[in-house]
């Protein structure tokens, strides 16, 4: 038995070193910055509307981040819109960002649904849109973002100065 203990005292050691280097890659990380930086149409089939959405994604952080998908929801004056996925891989270096486009659609019956909150709306002159995101990067890599905003249609139909 005695010459079991030295091979324990070796293995915990070693479990321990294992332990302290997993817990240093799990160091807390910004989230990314994200911003949409364009929309454009793509060709639908029957009653769906399709947009290429550009995202512009920054990485605050000191390591890469790594990705094998991407996954999108908007949502505008709080019921969903549009949702699409992709399966792009890439990396967004440290420090560094990236135009990603992501094919989403819109069924004819969110439009419907968006048309009649519309009707039903005070004013038309602010709509708020959320639109989330995960950006897939296996068990641990995995990067979930949300932007927030207001659309804008004060301006819309006012002669330019």
């Amino acid at each position: 038995m005695t010459t079991f203990q030295p091979f324990a005292r070796l293995l915990c050691i070693g479990l321990l070193a294992l332990a302290l280097g997993a817990c240093s890659s799990l160091a807390p990380r910004s989230p990314l910055n994200v911003q949409v930086a364009g929309i454009q149409p793509l060709p639908g089939e029957g009653l769906e509307l399709r947009l290429a959405i550009k995202l512009r994604l920054q990485n605050p952080n000191e390591q890469a981040v790594s990705y094998n998908g991407v996954a999108l929801d908007l949502e505008v004056n709080g019921k969903r819109l549009a949702s699409g996925v992709s399966d792009q891989q890439g990396q967004i270096p440290r420090f560094g960002e990236q135009v990603l486009t992501v094919p989403v659609t819109l069924s004819a019956f969110s439009a419907a649904r968006q048309a009649i909150g519309l009707a039903n709306a005070s004013s038309l002159d602010r709509m708020p849109y959320v639109l989330r995101g995960k950006l897939a990067g296996g068990l641990f890599g995995t990067r979930n973002f949300v932007e927030r905003g207001t659309l804008d249609f004060s301006g819309i139909g006012q002669p330019y100065e």
